[in-house]
């Protein structure tokens, strides 16, 4: 008996010490969809069976509103270990130190020398690695042959006034029109493009501190969105659409030009027959150039981790070179990897416009300022409310341009201050 009981005593203490041995990290997507969360949800498990003991639990919040949930549950204390980041919001949480260096941890892991360049550079955004970037999101525009051949147009927009008078044509035909406008959650890319465009410079600052988004030029830039709307171009309700609503705008026929990142192009290959629609380089403004938005998300690793080794682990295992080429073919982005371009996949013609704007002189991919800590609230409430007033005529483009200007200036004078 007294054997029995001891048994018994051991198997317990085995039992407790397995159970204290298990590590369970929680990750936060927010780029969702099912196919995205199915991905992940695969190369999780993968880890998984690759690290006996560690759990893995996958929370998915809803784009639309991931900002404020994510710093909602920051600011309860239900911290993740590791989150999808959004280059726009890494300033925001480095900047209070709420995440870990990753510099480090790159420069002992076996896959951190195959990184390309443009990867590490964009992932210090902040001084040190707060992100490794799993891919970027190059602006470029996708456009229905089907429709511009029924409005009599002769080709793809090559400039700003080609694309106004092509998305005019395209309005012509019964329940069609010309442009996917953005002006839900994510929109703020289309708006620093046309102004960009239109004031012939992507730079965001003069030597002085001042913030160019209301300089004549960008203000007429964010006039032609305002136009493009007000003037029935682009669908009445696409006031609030977002990603979801554009990619499907264009897909169902219902407009002609959709400016997106390659992520837009799984959906529109699964619907539309390949000879059906094509990718272009973005329109160039009046000085012959062109500033296509190139965005990047990544991983990052919240300070307030338990299993920070463990979290690295997993962010290794989801940016090793095989899974990075899984999950950029499948979410549609351009891999972080040396090399990564030469695979058949990126090689075709349905990636022709994101390579010949990576090629072309005339098209000088644009960053936003990331750096400013504040830049991610800008985006995602600022210019998103503000502009939604001025494409429903309730605010005129000037009034949002120097209120834009106003505190981006300010968030630029803080930020430098810093330095």
């Amino acid at each position: 008996m007294k054997h029995l009981l001891k048994g018994i005593a051991a198997a317990g203490m085995l039992m407790c010490s397995a159970a204290y041995a298990e590590t369970n990290l929680k990750l936060v997507e927010v780029i969702t969809s099912p196919e995205r969360t199915k991905v992940l949800q695969t190369l999780v498990d993968e880890f998984e069976a690759a690290n006996e003991g560690v759990n893995v639990e996958i929370v998915s919040l809803p784009w639309g509103s991931a900002f404020e949930k994510l710093a909602t549950m920051v600011a309860g204390g239900d911290v993740p270990d590791i989150v999808e980041m959004p280059e726009r919001w890494a300033a925001l949480y480095a900047g209070s130190d709420q995440l870990v260096a990753l510099d480090d941890y790159v420069a002992g892991w076996d896959h951190g020398s195959t990184l390309t360049e443009k990867t590490v550079q964009m992932g210090r955004q902040t001084g040190e690695m707060h992100m490794l970037p799993y891919g970027f999101y190059l602006r470029a525009m996708f456009y229905n042959k089907t429709l511009l051949a029924e409005a009599g147009v002769d080709g793809p927009p090559a400039t700003m006034e080609e694309f106004m008078a092509a998305s005019a044509a395209v309005s012509e035909l019964d329940g069609k029109s010309g442009y996917c406008l953005r002006g839900g959650p994510g929109g703020l890319n289309a708006w620093v493009m046309m102004a960009a465009a239109m004031n012939g410079t992507n730079e965001f600052f003069t030597e002085d501190g001042k913030s160019r988004i209301n300089e004549p030029g960008s203000v007429a830039g964010i006039q032609y969105l305002i136009d493009m709307y007000q003037k029935g171009y682009a669908p009445k309700d696409s006031v609030s659409w977002g990603f979801n609503e554009i990619v499907a705008g264009f897909y169902s026929g219902t407009c002609a030009f959709l400016d997106q990142d390659p992520d837009a192009l799984i959906a529109v290959a699964e619907r539309m027959p390949a000879e059906d629609f094509a990718v272009i380089p973005m329109p160039v403004g009046p000085a012959g150039k062109a500033f296509p938005t190139i965005g990047f998300v990544g991983w990052s690793m919240f300070e307030a981790s338990e299993h920070k080794d463990e979290s690295f682990d997993l962010i290794a295992h989801l940016s090793a070179p095989e899974a990075n080429a899984t999950w950029a073919k499948r979410i549609g982005v351009i891999p972080v990897h040396k090399g990564a371009d030469q695979d058949p996949h990126f090689k075709t013609e349905q990636f022709k416009g994101w390579f010949d704007t990576l090629n072309g002189d005339e098209y000088v991919p644009t960053v936003m300022p990331v750096y400013l800590e504040q830049f991610g609230y800008f985006a995602d409430s600022i210019a998103l409310d503000s502009s939604q007033e001025a494409l429903l005529g309730q605010r005129s483009a000037q009034d949002i341009a120097d209120e834009w200007a106003e505190f981006l200036t300010n968030e630029y004078a803080t930020w430098k201050a810093a330095q």
